[in-house]
């Protein structure tokens, strides 16, 4: 049985879904139009996801442990978005990084286009992928939420004696 769950984050309001084998999806949910409860009691199989998700935006948390069951997915895209673990909070890297990962230099599109499918957003941290360049390249949850996630991660910065 497919669950599906809501956390209100500080880039809106964040869908969970997943059932008993593990978490299937996790994506910036449109409120607008929007009929879901958002804030309706979260189903057993998503308590720890959104336990996890909470304590990733509360800075409780830099790494996700939990059972993930994605419905989506070739065998390439999977060990993409395996590989973007490896990509550490605070960190970036870029597609072709992630393909030298994977024993695969000349993947560097399939990789993109992998990272752009990758339905267990910040979980599976694809706005940690960058441009080759140093840029910020595509985010299917909004350039501004990528931008955000990244400044999020930065570690603090200290800043002069008296600011």
């Amino acid at each position: 049985m497919i669950a599906m769950a809501y956390l209100d984050s500080p880039l809106g309001l964040v869908s969970l879904t997943g059932s008993d084998a593990g978490l299937s999806a996790v994506s910036f949910h449109n409120t607008e139009g929007n009929t879901a409860t958002p804030f309706a009691a979260v189903p057993a199989c998503l308590q720890e996801g959104h336990r996890q998700l909470k304590a990733y935006f509360g800075r409780e948390l830099r790494d996700f442990c939990l059972s993930y069951a994605p419905d989506s997915g070739t065998d390439f895209q999977r060990q993409v978005w395996t590989a973007l673990g490896n990509v550490g909070y605070g960190r970036t890297a870029s597609y072709m990084d992630v393909a030298k990962l994977l024993n695969n230099p000349k993947s560097v599109r399939a990789v993109g286009a992998a990272n752009g499918q990758n339905p267990l957003a910040i979980v599976w941290p694809c706005h940690r992928i960058i441009g080759a360049d140093g840029s910020l390249t595509g985010y299917a949850g909004g350039m501004y939420r990528k931008k955000w996630l990244l400044e999020f991660e930065q570690p603090a910065r200290q800043g002069g004696l008296f600011g």
